[in-house]
This record gives structure tokens, C-alpha cells and sequence, in this order.
């Protein structure tokens, strides 16, 4: 994992976990919707970091409708495998522009944010929370 990832981790692994299924879920739709306008942005001067969004914000987002917690779709996994594979794509993320080849140009400065906010909203959300089953949010 990148350098990066472990600070944020280390610092947040230290803070009250304060993030909801519910925001988690908003949260989670928000970085895939701007995965994927960065895909379009970046894809008339850099098609590998264009792709590499576009990829990032699809695998994002069907982790999010997959879950079984407030704004997923279906009921495929729990909100705990979802956390750990958040954890993964934090450090996917991060590391795109090197396995893509562009890590030197600009587009890069995204992955890396991208990865590092990925990295703390999962160390800030409590994966153990009542209602992180859609069934259950939806009975209280």
C-alpha cells in the first residue's frame, strides 16, 4: 500500500468511527461519480488515466450497489466484506498511475487523493453499526 494510504490509516485508525452505512453509501456513489468525470475530463489528453477512472469508478460503484446496507442495490455482500474491499481499492487506486504508466503527469494527483480518501472513509466508518443491513434500517 502506498505511503500515503498508511498515514491516512494510521491517523484515522485512531479516530471515533463516525461515518454511517447511510453516508458511507453517499459517500461512496460521490467517488465514483467523480471517478468517472475525470474519466471524461482527462480522456482528450491522457487516455490510460481516462481508462484507469473509468475502471476505478465502475469497481467503486458496484461494490457500493452490491452491498446489503442503506443505498445498496442488492444483497451480494455485507458491509463488512465491503469495508475490506474498500481497504483493497484504496490501495488500487493509489498505485493505478504506476501500473498505467503515468505516474509523472498530472492526472496522477488524482489517483493518489482519490486513494487517500478512499483510505479514510474506511477507517472513519463503523462496519459494525445496527443498521447496516437494508432490512434492518428500514424496520426502525
Amino acid at each position: 500500500m502506498p505511503l500515503m494510504n498508511q498515514a491516512v490509516e494510521a491517523v484515522a485508525g485512531k479516530l471515533p468511527k463516525v461515518i454511517s452505512p447511510r453516508v458511507h453509501a453517499v459517500i461512496d456513489y460521490a467517488t465514483a461519480g467523480a471517478f468517472f468525470l475525470m474519466g471524461a475530463l482527462f480522456w482528450k489528453n491522457n487516455k490510460r488515466a481516462a481508462l484507469a477512472a473509468i475502471f476505478c469508478g465502475a469497481a467503486e460503484a458496484t461494490n457500493t450497489m452490491i452491498t446489503r446496507f442503506p443505498g445498496g442495490v442488492t444483497d451480494v455482500i455485507s458491509f463488512e466484506t465491503h469495508g475490506k474491499i474498500d481497504a483493497a481499492m484504496a490501495g488500487a487506486v493509489s498505485t493505478m498511475p504506476n501500473l498505467l504508466g503515468f505516474s509523472d503527469e498530472p492526472e496522477a494527483k488524482h489517483f493518489r487523493m482519490q486513494g487517500a480518501m478512499i483510505a479514510a472513509v474506511t477507517a472513519m466508518t463503523d462496519f459494525e453499526h445496527p443498521y447496516s443491513s437494508r432490512s434492518q434500517y428500514e424496520a426502525a
